[in-house]
């Protein structure tokens, strides 16, 4: 019996490895991935003369996807930060919604900047944003961060084109489209309990924590706007949500046809344009145009504002390879086949399978990608013999991989230094908010697998 279940035993041993390299070791993330996939491949019992080849294909075959999605995605969200229209959104929508429903203008805000900015990005660009609205509104900034907080959480553990997503679903083999769809269907109820909701709950919870006033010292410098300085709501919202249009539109008309395997004219055409990384190159050239030329901007301006978006994400693209790496010993290592053969004949849904999976290991890791990668070498072989749908599995995957949020993750520290929360103040929100996210995620993820 336990010969059959060593390969877990190992994932054990390996993702407690992880966890000590990062957390006690202090070593760099991307180090300590390549370092764990390695021993890992040893502990699996693989030949050493196949060991690198498995981590440099795990590297190759993920980031040869993501990173395209992930650099393209960097560029349209700095284009719109600098152009000043997340500024324009912010405020249009915070203007239109009042005072008394000043909360849902920041969840509508930041959902709508959320889909086109990765979460770090567009929480750096907002709370300024959310700090001067509280300070004029005479409300608590932690009133309005935790919605703002939420619908970016949201938007980046489920909807295309961010990379998570994106790059779950490459690996399952899901329709991007489809998670598309499924991803709005579930981000939009989700955002609703984790933000306005769950607020008030918080508030009830810890109250001294509303008191604080913040601290925005550690962004440094920021880039601000005068409101007339802005490009217009329509044209930053269309810049914002344009990937989004391109990608449903692709999706609509696949759904129309029945999905032809090798679509010709029209219909190839549309479908060349609906692939996650066509519709970012489009989206992309649209805002070099409304977000920086239009603005009379010069050209070599805009290209600086690109190459400044880049240089940001190289460690993260490193550690999505890593992550990718590890993964890969997990599959070659017949980690995959154990887990398998284990749920083989059960009544376990695969997409409870993946949350499961993936909240596991991210407690113990910190990372939603690394979880979120990880959960698919272990995940990916059960789906052969499944009947799941593949997109509900890519987002149960990501409702995983955000959940309980705590010391080992970059965006508790965030949270907590901005807001001026303290330990217990930080995990009775922030770690709180991340798990009502993800439970209230798959709720709704199993309600739908019901009838599709």
């Amino acid at each position: 019996m336990i010969s059959e279940i060593t390969p877990l035993l190992v994932v054990i041993v390996a993702v407690g490895l992880l966890l000590a390299l990062i957390m006690w070791l202090k070593l760099n993330t991307f180090v300590s991935l390549i370092i764990t996939a390695m021993i890992t491949g040893v502990m699996l019992g693989m030949p050493l003369n196949k060991i690198i080849s498995t981590v440099e294909s795990g590297m190759g075959s993920t980031l040869g996807h993501i990173a395209l999605i992930f650099g393209l995605g960097a560029m349209l969200g700095k284009l719109l930060a600098d152009g000043g229209g997340a500024t324009r959104i912010a405020h249009t929508l915070i203007n239109k919604f009042g005072q008394n429903r000043i909360q849902w203008a920041v969840v509508v805000a930041s959902f709508i900047i959320g889909i086109a900015l990765f979460f770090e990005v567009g929480l750096v660009l907002l709370i300024p944003i959310v700090f001067m609205i509280a300070k004029e509104s005479k409300v608590s900034t932690l009133y309005l961060g935790i919605p703002m907080t939420a619908a970016l959480s949201v938007t980046h553990g489920f909807l295309p084109p961010h990379p998570g997503p994106v790059m779950i679903a490459k690996e399952f083999g899901a329709e991007i489209g489809e998670v598309l769809v499924f991803g709005l269907i579930v981000a939009i109820p989700v955002t609703i309990i984790a933000g306005p909701l769950f607020t008030m709950f918080a508030k009830k919870v810890v109250p001294e924590g509303f008191t604080k006033s913040g601290d925005l010292n550690s962004l440094g410098k920021q880039k601000t706007f005068k409101i007339e300085e802005t490009p217009g709501f329509g044209i930053s919202a269309l810049t914002a949500l344009l990937p989004v249009f391109i990608m449903l539109i692709s999706t609509i008309v696949d759904l129309l046809t029945g999905s032809p395997e090798n679509p010709q004219g029209v219909l190839g055409f549309i479908s060349f344009i609906g692939e996650a990384a066509t519709a970012m190159l489009i989206s992309v050239l649209f805002a070099i145009f409304t977000m920086g030329l239009k603005r009379g901007k010069k050209i070599t301006e805009v290209m600086d504002t690109l190459t400044n978006a880049i240089y940001p994400i190289g460690m993260m693209l490193l550690i999505i390879g890593g992550g990718g790496a590890f993964k890969q010993v997990l599959i070659d290592g017949g980690v995959g086949k154990t887990v398998e053969e284990l749920f083989t004949g059960t009544a376990m849904s695969p997409i409870l399978l993946a949350w499961i999976v993936a909240s596991v290991l991210r407690i113990a890791l910190g990372s939603a990608t690394v979880a979120a990668i990880s959960t698919v070498g272990i995940v990916a072989p059960l789906l052969e013999a499944s009947d799941a749908n593949l997109a509900l599995v890519v987002l149960a995957t990501g409702a995983g991989s955000v959940i309980a949020s705590h010391v080992n993750d970059a965006g508790f520290w965030m949270f907590k230094e901005y807001f001026g929360l303290t330990m217990k103040e930080t995990f009775l929100t922030w770690t709180l908010l991340e798990t009502v996210i993800s439970v209230s995620g798959i709720i709704f993820i199993l309600f739908i697998s019901l009838f599709v």
